[in-house]
Formats: C-alpha cells, structure tokens, sequence
C-alpha cells in the first residue's frame, strides 16, 4: 500500500521548511497568500490529507462582492440557462466570495433596463449586463463610472468606450457562418430570410449584417429579403415565418439571429415539409436540439456558457480591485457548432 504523503513531503514539494507548512494548516501565524497557494498546490499534487483544509484558510481571507446580473426575457431557455451558470461561476469564484443579484428585465425597452441599473448600482460592486445599445442606457452606465463601479455587456455589446468590456461571441463572424451553411446546404439558389429580435440589440444587428455580406460577395444568386423583426417573441416569430412560407415559394432558407426561435420551429413542424428549406438558429435549448435531430434545422450556432461566465468573474474582480479590467475592448469567445450529427 503506497505510504501516505507526510509534512515533510509537502514541504519537500513546496520547496518550504516544515515550519511554514505548520503555519499554513494550523493558521498559527500569518503567511503571504503567494506561499498559501503555493503550498495548495503541492498538497493536491502529492494526495496530501489535508488539502481541502488549506484551501479553506485560503478562502477565508478572500474579498466578498456583490456582483449584478441583468438579463432580459425569463421566459427563455437561453436566458434561464445563462442565468444558471452565472450563479454557478459567482459561487465557485476562485478569487473571492461572491453574492450574485440576478434580474430580469421584461423587455428591451432601455427604461426597464436603465431602472435596474440603477437599483443594481446601489447594492452591487461591479455589474453585467444582456442590453441593447441606446443612447439612456450609455447614460446610466456612465453615472455608475462615476461611482467607480464597472459594467460589462455580455452577449450583446453596447456602450462602447463607456462599459468596461464585452465578452461574447463575434457575432459579425457568427452572422457569416451562418450564410455559409445556408448557401452550401441549399438544394438551389432562391429567397432567405433574415429574422432579429431588435435593430437596436447589436448581437442581432453583426449578425445580420455579417449574413448579408457573405452573400454579397460569395452567393449573389441568392435574394437575402428586408430583415423581419419579431422583439424576441415567438409568438411574432411563428406568425411571420407561416406567412414568409405561404407568400414566398422560392424561399431557400431563414436565419434566426437571436430568440424567439422556438416560433419559428413550430412553423416550420407545420407547414416546412417538403420544402427543403434551410433553417439556421442561435444557441442551443432543448427545443433547438429536438429540432436538429428531427433535421427541421440544419445548424445552431451557440455561445459557450460556462467560458463566457468564467472569463466575466476574472474581468470582473479585475475591475473591482483595480478600478479597470485587465483585457478592455471586447473578448470574443469561440463559438458552439451544433448539427444534426454531433448532438
């Protein structure tokens, strides 16, 4: 049997006398949290016993934050799903002790959004925020600047040279991707539809714009029609793809940049069969997923959740202690690709 590893292995390991190892376990007297990690990491790398002991005395000396969440339409999955694992992430911070204040905006109405701002600002120590880009919600980020407290945009930007970052995907990128597919899965050149939830979301705006200049410049065969807005809803959503198929026979495909997809899936269940049209999606729930395996989509493009929310607790406590993030501009995050192969 292998021999349990002893104080004196893990000082070996950690390059330390014994002395400072006693004082990392037993908290005897105060050592520099560079030393505490470092013995940490020895401890787990050689099995030691005791491991989970010091990182709790790691823990103890970590800062406590509030951090606020806004996002937008509770009722959908991608939302719920995102909200989930920013929780998570606070919770599980390495770096400090986290409380995280999660708030749903009914609409993207930037009223909505710039009240919960404001409530968020007074309770929480850095901010981040799903919001279209207008000129009231710039304003309210700006006043929370100037109180020293840092705001993120996350999936859609806004706020350019105001906010303090942008993690997300690039969404211009995603927005080619998507026509590419289309254009290479159709059966023939025709009609395609591109549907976004608001002209004022950037997320939806890149996105549409990076569909029509892939088609620009390498399928001009195609006719990409007039955007069709639908505010995210499904209900709008279904409504406008049933009457885009009964008055559009040469339609080839649609592209959904942003919610309110589950709508436009059921349309396509109804009345889509035989039609071979080309259906792209972004994110993945479990209704986009269903429709993959039944093939009535073709692609979902999606953001990957759990690195998005990694890389805002980092970039947060970053601005927290520092009064700026250590990467500014915007981090983009490579995207999910989800087929009807690889579900």
């Amino acid at each position: 049997m292998a021999k349990r590893p002893t104080i004196a292995d893990l000082a070996r390991e950690a390059g330390l006398s014994v002395s400072t190892i006693d004082r990392v376990l037993n908290a005897r007297h105060p050592v520099r949290e560079q030393t505490a990690r470092r013995v940490h990491e020895a401890a787990d790398a050689i099995g030691y016993h005791a491991a989970g002991l010091i990182k709790q005395h790691l823990r103890r000396h970590l800062p406590h934050y509030r951090l606020g969440v806004i996002l937008v339409k509770p009722a959908h999955q991608f939302y719920q799903d995102l909200a989930r694992e920013l929780e998570a992430s606070v919770r599980m911070a390495q770096s400090f002790h986290g409380i995280p204040l999660i708030e749903f905006a009914p609409t993207y109405m930037p009223g909505d959004l710039v009240a919960l701002l404001r409530v968020l600002g007074t309770r929480c120590h850095g901010i981040a925020v799903v919001a279209p880009d207008h000129p009231k919600i710039t304003a309210a980020v700006e006043e929370l600047n100037a109180k020293g407290i840092p705001v993120f945009s996350l999936v859609s930007d806004f706020a350019a040279g105001v906010r303090q970052g942008y993690i997300g995907l690039d969404n211009r990128k995603v927005g080619r991707t998507a026509a590419w597919m289309l254009s290479n899965a159709a059966k023939r050149p025709g009609k395609v539809a591109v549907f976004v939830g608001s002209h004022r979301f950037q997320a939806h705006e890149l996105r549409d714009s990076g569909f029509r200049s892939y088609f620009r410049e390498h399928a001009p065969t195609f006719e990409v029609l007039d955007s069709f807005v639908t505010l995210g809803e499904p209900q709008i959503t279904y409504e406008k793809t049933l009457d885009l198929m009964q008055r559009e026979p040469e339609l080839a495909g649609l592209y959904l940049t942003g919610s309110g997809t589950e709508g436009a899936i059921s349309a396509l269940r109804e009345e889509g069969k035989g039609r071979d049209l080309v259906a792209i999606v972004n994110e993945i729930t479990p209704v986009s997923r269903a429709a993959l395996a039944d093939k009535v989509i073709t692609m979902a493009v999606a953001t990957p959740l759990s690195r998005l929310c990694q890389e805002l607790m980092t970039m947060l406590a970053r601005a927290i202690e520092t009064g700026t993030a250590e990467t500014s501009g915007q981090i983009f995050l490579p995207f999910d690709i989800y087929l009807p192969e690889n579900i």
